[in-house]
């Protein structure tokens, strides 16, 4: 195979890719902004306050958590990006919402994926629910405020 063949099926794996992320992230984006908008994400957010609670983060905070933990990172991304940028996440709440989601992202579809390959289904969902709810919870309770801007400051 010549390098322009290589290249060529590399751009349109890569652009069809992009563009199944797309089918997903922007009606995602779009059903978040009317949930925001006719204030049902308030509501939701409200239910879970539990969970806010528990991280000690904002109730704002639960619902891209919820998000990544069900779709992925990659397609939460849009929404963590979009309540970051929308000011909805103090910088506490992304730092524990991105520990949860380092050990707990997409778990429903991962961990179907390592169970086709042969993993124990249950001990691994068990295992990263647990890892990530134990790390985020203590992170929730070391970082304060501070700490949490001190580490996304920009280096000058």
């Amino acid at each position: 195979m010549d390098i322009m063949a290589y290249l060529k099926d590399s751009f349109l794996g890569s652009l069809n890719s992009i563009l199944s992320m797309a089918k997903i992230i922007i009606p995602l984006m779009i059903i978040m902004e009317i949930l925001k908008d006719s204030n049902i994400l308030e509501r939701i957010s409200k239910r879970l306050n539990p969970i806010s609670k528990f991280f000690n983060i904002s109730n704002e905070a639960v619902f891209p958590l919820m998000i990544g933990l069900i779709f992925g990172l990659v397609y939460g991304a849009g929404v963590i990006i979009e309540s970051t940028e929308g000011k909805d996440l103090s910088k506490k709440d992304l730092y524990v919402l991105i520990i949860f989601l380092v050990a707990c992202h997409a778990i429903f579809e991962d961990t179907l994926v390592f169970a086709a390959v042969g993993a124990n289904l249950w001990l691994l969902f068990i295992t990263r629910l647990t890892v990530a709810t134990v790390t985020a919870y203590f992170a929730s309770k070391v970082i304060d405020k501070s700490l949490a801007n001190s580490l996304f400051e920009k280096d000058k």
